[in-house]
């Protein structure tokens, strides 16, 4: 995880297989980095994990989103491998989730660069 405050986002780079704990553990600490820090978006990068995450998604959807909007989350870019079960599993999160804006890329600048636009109409 880093904090990229140029473009005022929270950049995470996830890899491996996911448990259930680790993206708990994970998706806390940079919720906790991006309100500490004031800044509206996040920058998912999905590409490095290997199998699927479907096994966190209704906690992901119905606790932590809410919970992240309302520690200033406004978007989040999501990076993913096409070919991987974890771009199945980034589909259905994007398709349920509603407390703030989310879209996956197929590469980092396009994702970036949809970040900071929100963040230059601010």
């Amino acid at each position: 995880m880093q904090e990229d405050a140029k473009n005022r986002l929270i950049y995470v780079n996830w890899m491996g297989y996911l448990t259930e704990e680790n993206v708990k553990a994970g998706v806390r600490a940079y919720t906790q980095a991006l309100a500490d820090a004031g800044y509206p978006c996040v920058l998912n990068d999905t590409r490095l994990i290997i199998g699927s995450w479907d096994h966190s998604l209704d906690w992901l959807i119905n606790d932590w989103a809410p919970n992240a909007a309302k520690a200033g989350l406004k978007r989040i870019a999501m990076l993913a491998n096409p070919e991987s079960f974890g771009e199945s599993s980034a589909s259905t999160f994007l398709k349920e989730v509603k407390s703030f804006e989310a879209k996956s890329f197929d590469d980092l600048e396009t994702a970036r660069q949809w970040l900071t636009e929100y963040n230059s109409r601010r």
